[in-house]
C-alpha cells in the first residue's frame, strides 16, 4: 500500500509550479541578486543548455515529506558520454554515495540524485537498475551512481525509508530542461534551513563575452543552519532565529550561567547539497575549484560549517570540447587555462548565494510528522532589507540606513 501510495502522490515539477509561484517570490523580486553578472534567461541550473532537472514529491499521510531530485548533466546517455567532475567536501558530516570513484576518476557516469539521509542506498540502487536498462548498456558490470543526501528527518519519518524505484524513475524520466520549480519539492521536501522551511533553490550567471560568455548554473538542497544573511542583512538576527539564540540570551540575562545546550538551543546543525554545471571547458581539476568556491557563497548566507553540517559540492563541465566517451582510448581536450578561471569563480560563487535564498523564498509553511515548519516571513524580510538600506521593488520612498 505505501509504495502504491507513494507512485500516485510523486509529483513532478510542471505539476506544483503554479501554485508556489503564486504565493512565494525569488530572491530578484525582493532586490536581491549577488555579484555582478546577470543571470541566464531562466536564472536557473538549466541555462546551461542541456542540463535537466526533475522531480518526485512524496507526500503520504501525516508523516511522509520527502522526495527525489534528479539533474541530468546532458540528454544522452551519461554512461556513455561522460563529462568531467568534481566533488568538494566543505565538511564530511554526510553522505556522497559514488563521491570516491569521482575524486579517482573525475567523471560523471550517471545522472546525479538528491535525497533524503536513510534513502540514499535505495536511491542508488534504482538508478543503478535504470542505468543498466538503457539502450547499449547491455554488457555493462559496474556503475557508479552518484546520490547526495540531506537529513529531513523533523518534517519526514525518515526512519520508514520511503523513497521507492518508481519516484526514482520519476524524477529521471520526467527531468525537463527549462524553469525549474523551487522550494518545498522534490528532495527539499522536508528540508529545514536556518529554522525555517528549506528546499531546492536555483540561479545561473552568464558571463560577457569578453570573458568567454559561459554559463553557470546551480541547483541547492538547503537543509543547514547559523545565522542567517540576506545580501549582507543580519535576516536571522532580527527575526530572532539564529543558531545559538539561547546561549546568547542566557549570557546576556545572567552571565554566570555555564554555557551548554540547552533543549532548545540550535547549533546550526544540517546538511546543504550544491551542485554547479557549466558550458566552460573545465577539467575535473578545476572543476575541484569551482566546486570549492561554493563554501565561500554558503558563508555569506550565514553558515559556519557547524559540526554536523555535511556540506558537499559537487560541479561538473557540459561542453563537448571535455566530453569523455566510454571506450575512448586516448582524449583530445580543450580547457580553459587557470588565468581565465577567477570569472567562472565569481559566478559560481554568486549562483549560489542567490540560489540558497531562492530555496527559502520559495518554499512553503510545511507540516508533517508531528512537525511545522514555518516559511521566511517574506514581508518581514522586506522590511529588514528597507532598514538596512536596500531597495526593494516596488518602494517609492527612500529608506534610511540602518544605524
Amino acid at each position: 500500500m505505501r509504495a502504491a501510495g507513494l507512485l500516485v502522490l510523486a509529483v513532478l515539477v510542471a505539476a506544483i509550479a503554479p501554485a508556489q509561484a503564486e504565493q512565494r517570490a525569488r530572491a530578484r523580486d525582493l532586490g536581491v541578486a549577488p555579484g555582478i553578472f546577470a543571470p541566464g534567461p531562466l536564472n536557473a541550473i538549466t541555462d546551461v543548455e542541456g542540463v535537466r532537472v526533475g522531480h518526485a514529491t512524496l507526500r503520504e499521510g501525516d508523516t511522509i515529506r520527502t522526495g527525489v531530485t534528479a539533474i541530468l548533466p546532458h540528454p544522452g546517455n551519461a554512461y556513455l558520454s561522460r563529462v568531467p567532475a568534481a566533488l568538494h567536501v566543505g565538511n564530511g558530516f554526510g553522505k556522497f554515495v559514488g563521491g570516491s570513484q569521482i575524486a579517482e576518476l573525475g567523471e560523471l557516469e550517471t545522472p546525479i540524485l538528491l535525497t533524503c539521509t536513510l534513502c540514499v542506498w535505495k536511491a542508488a540502487d534504482a538508478m543503478a537498475e535504470w542505468m543498466l536498462s538503457q539502450p547499449g548498456m547491455e554488457r555493462v558490470r559496474s556503475i557508479n551512481a552518484l546520490v547526495g543526501e540531506t537529513n529531513d528527518g523533523g518534517l519526514n519519518d525518515i526512519r520508514a525509508r520511503p523513497v521507492t524505484a518508481a519516484a526514482v524513475r520519476g524524477a529521471l524520466e520526467g527531468a525537463r530542461g527549462g524553469a525549474v520549480t523551487e522550494g518545498s519539492v522534490g528532495a527539499g521536501t522536508g528540508t529545514v534551513a536556518f529554522g525555517w522551511k528549506g528546499g531546492i533553490g536555483t540561479s545561473s550567471r552568464r558571463l560577457p563575452p569578453a570573458l568567454g560568455g559561459w554559463t553557470v548554473g546551480v541547483l541547492v538542497q538547503s537543509n543547514y543552519g547559523g545565522v542567517l544573511q540576506v545580501d549582507g542583512v543580519p535576516v536571522g538576527r532580527e527575526l530572532g532565529r539564529y543558531a545559538f539564540k539561547d546561549a546568547v540570551v542566557a549570557s546576556a540575562s545572567a552571565p554566570a550561567v555555564k554555557p551548554g545546550r540547552g533543549p532548545a538551543d540550535d547549533r546550526g546543525d544540517g546538511s546543504v547539497i550544491v551542485v554547479i554545471a557549466t558550458d566552460a571547458p573545465l577539467s575535473d581539476r578545476n572543476l575541484g575549484r569551482v566546486a570549492s568556491r561554493a563554501m565561500m557563497a554558503l558563508g555569506r548566507t550565514g553558515s559556519s560549517a557547524s559540526n554536523g553540517s555535511g556540506d558537499y559540492a559537487l560541479a561538473f563541465s557540459t561542453a563537448d570540447a571535455v566530453r569523455r566517451p566510454f571506450d575512448a582510448q586516448r582524449l583530445a581536450t580543450e580547457e580553459l587555462a587557470n588565468e581565465q578561471m577567477t570569472a567562472v569563480f565569481q559566478a559560481s560563487v554568486d549562483a549560489v548565494e542567490e540560489a540558497v535564498y531562492n530555496s527559502m523564498f520559495m518554499a512553503q509553511t510545511e507540516q508533517g510528522n508531528g512537525v511545522t515548519v514555518e516559511a521566511l516571513p517574506l514581508d518581514a524580510v522586506r522590511g529588514i532589507l528597507r532598514r538596512y538600506g536596500r531597495h526593494v521593488p516596488g518602494d517609492t520612498t527612500e529608506q534610511p540606513p540602518a544605524r
